[in-house]
C-alpha cells in the first residue's frame, strides 16, 4: 500500500494498473511455460549452521579430558604438569579463539557478499571449515595443542563469514511475511549443533567435513538473492527468474519485482564503510543494532554454553548429564522463537529475552530465556533495518559485535567467576536491563515491513520518529 501511494504521488501508475498493461502476462506465459518449476527452500542455505553450533559446545563437556591433553603435552616436551593458572588461561584461550577468529572473519563479509554475491560467497567460505577440522584432526596425532588451537582459528574465521552470509542471503530471498521466522531457523541449527556437540564431542575433529561436503552439492541449486542481481548488478532477468522459482506465482513476482525496482530507483549503488558510519540515515541504525547484539552476547548466555560443565562441576557430581540439559532448554527455546516470530514480533520477543535474562542473571539461574528473542533477532535485526547497499556491511558489523561480545566473555567468564564468584551475575544482569530499556524507548518493529519501508523511517534523519506512528514503537 506505502510503495503504491508514493507511485501514485510521483505520477506513477499503480502496481494493479502495471500489471494490466504489461505485466501481467509477461509472467504468466513465463510460469505456465514451465509448470514443474523447482521451488527450493530458502533454508537450504542454512539448514548446515548446525555444526558452528557444534563447535561452540563441542569443548564444554569433554572440558576435563581436553585439559589433560594437555597436560600430558606439556608433560611430554617440559617433564612437568602445567601449572593451574597456564592451564586455565590456555583452556579459555582455546575456548575463545574460535571467537576471535570469528571476529577477523567477519571483516571479509561486504567484499564477498557484494563482488561474488549471497549464494556463492557461502560456498566460497567452506573451504575454511573443511581446512580447520583437517588441523583439529591432526592435532592428536601431531601431539600439539598448538594445532587444535589453530584449527579452532580457521574455522572461527568460517563462522565469523557464513554466520553473517547465512542471514543476508535468507533475509533476501525469503517472503516478508515469513522474514523473520525463516532467519530464525539459522539460529534452530545453531542450537541444534551445540547441543550435539556437547554429547558426541569425541566427533569434534572430524564432522565439519561432512555439512561441508552436503552444502556444495545442495547450494548450487538455490537461486542467487533477487535483490543482489537487481539492486547490485542490475540484471533484471535474472532476478525475476530467481523470484520465480522461489515464489511461484506470478503476481508475488511481479509486485516483489517492482518494489525492487523502486528500492533500486531511491537508494545509491554503493556504500563505503567510512560512507556507513557517517550517513544520517544509518546512525540510529547502528546504535540499534550495537546495543541489541552486546546486550544479547554480554548477558551472561554464551558463558553458560561455554563453561557450564565447570560451573556444575562444583556443586554436582553428574555435571555433563547438567550440561545436556543446558542445551536441551536452549534448543526448545529457539524452537519456541521461531514459532512466535511472526506473531509475537521482534521487539515484544527482544523485550520479553532481554527481562528474563536480567531476572534469571538476579536469580543465578540458568540464563537461556536470551535465546527467544536476542539469541536469532541480533544476528538478523540488521539486515532488516538497513537498505540493500548498506546491508552487507550492517551483517558484518552484526557479526563482529556478536563475535566480539563472545570472545571477550569466553576469555574473561574464567577469572572473572574467581574474583567475583555469584556476584559476576550482577554484572550480566546490568547489561540486561540497559538493552531492555533501549529496546523499548528506540527500536522499530520489523514484523511484516518491506525491507524499503523499513528504511524509508530512517531515509535523511538524523533521529527517528518513533512515537507518530501507530504501531511503530507499541506493542500491537
Amino acid at each position: 500500500m506505502r510503495l503504491e501511494q508514493r507511485a501514485q504521488r510521483e505520477g506513477i501508475c499503480t502496481l494493479a494498473d502495471r500489471k494490466e498493461k504489461d505485466g501481467a502476462e509477461k509472467f504468466t506465459r513465463r510460469r505456465s511455460a514451465d509448470p514443474e518449476r523447482r521451488r527450493p527452500s530458502c533454508q537450504d542455505g542454512n539448514k548446515f549452521t548446525s555444526w558452528i553450533g557444534y563447535h561452540t559446545g563441542n569443548v564444554n563437556a569433554p572440558a576435563k579430558i581436553i585439559e589433560e591433553f594437555f597436560n600430558h603435552t606439556w608433560r611430554a616436551r617440559h617433564n612437568q604438569s602445567m601449572p593451574d593458572h597456564s592451564l586455565t588461561l590456555l583452556w579459555s584461550l582455546s575456548v575463545s579463539i574460535k571467537d576471535f577468529g570469528a571476529l577477523l572473519g567477519s571483516l571479509g563479509v561486504k567484499y564477498l557478499a557484494d563482488s561474488y554475491g549471497r549464494r556463492n560467497s557461502i560456498l566460497i567460505v567452506n573451504c575454511l571449515s573443511v581446512a580447520g577440522a583437517a588441523l583439529m584432526s591432526a592435532s592428536k596425532a601431531c601431539r600439539s595443542f598448538e594445532v587444535l588451537i589453530l584449527g579452532r582459528l580457521v574455522f572461527g574465521l568460517f563462522c565469523g563469514l557464513v554466520m553473517s552470509l547465512n542471514p543476508l542471503y535468507i533475509q533476501e530471498v525469503s517472503p516478508t511475511n515469513l522474514r523473520g521466522a525463516f532467519a530464525t531457523l539459522n539460529q534452530v541449527s545453531f542450537a541444534s549443533g551445540i547441543l550435539v556437540g556437547m554429547h558426541h564431542w569425541a566427533m569434534m575433529l572430524s564432522l565439519s567435513v561432512v555439512p561441508a561436503l552436503l552444502q556444495y552439492m545442495v547450494l548450487p541449486f538455490c537461486p542467487e538473492s533477487p535483490r543482489y542481481l537487481l539492486i547490485n548488478r542490475g540484471e533484471e532477468s535474472r532476478a525475476e527468474a530467481a523470484l520465480l522459482r522461489l515464489r511461484g506465482s506470478s503476481e508475488k513476482v511481479f509486485s516483489e519485482l517492482e518494489e525492487m525496482k523502486y528500492e533500486a530507483a531511491h537508494t545509491q549503488t554503493g556504500v563505503t564503510v567510512h560512507e556507513f558510519f557517517k550517513k544520517g540515515r544509518y546512525k540510529q541504525p547502528i546504535i540499534i543494532v550495537l546495543i541489541i547484539n552486546l546486550g544479547s552476547q554480554l548477558s551472561g548466555f554464551n558463558a553458560i554454553i561455554n563453561y557450564s560443565t565447570r560451573v556444575f562441576q562444583a556443586k554436582f557430581d553428574q555435571a555433563k548429564y547438567l550440561t545436556l540439559g543446558v542445551g536441551a532448554v536452549n534448543l526448545t527455546f529457539t524452537l519456541v522463537a521461531f514459532f512466535l516470530m511472526e506473531r509475537a514480533g521482534r521487539r515484544r520477543l527482544l523485550l520479553t529475552g532481554f527481562i528474563s535474562i536480567a531476572v534469571c542473571n538476579l536469580l543465578m539461574t540458568i540464563v537461556d530465556s536470551v535465546v527467544l528473542g536476542p539469541g536469532p533477532i541480533s544476528w538478523f535485526i540488521g539486515a532488516e533495518l538497513f537498505d540493500q547497499p548498506a546491508r552487507p556491511i550492517a551483517m558484518a558489523f552484526t557479526s563482529m559485535l556478536n563475535w566480539g561480545g563472545k570472545f571477550v566473555l569466553a576469555l574473561l567468564f574464567p577469572p572473572l567467576l574467581k574474583v567475583c564468584g555469584a556476584y559476576v551475575y550482577l554484572l550480566f544482569m546490568v547489561v540486561a536491563l540497559v538493552a531492555f530499556a533501549f529496546t523499548w524507548v528506540r527500536l522499530p518493529e520489523t514484523k511484516g515491513r518491506t525491507f524499503d519501508d523499513i528504511a524509508e523511517e530512517f531515509r535523511g534523519a538524523e533521529e527517528i520518529p518513533l512515537h507518530n506512528k501507530a504501531g511503530f514503537n507499541t506493542f500491537p
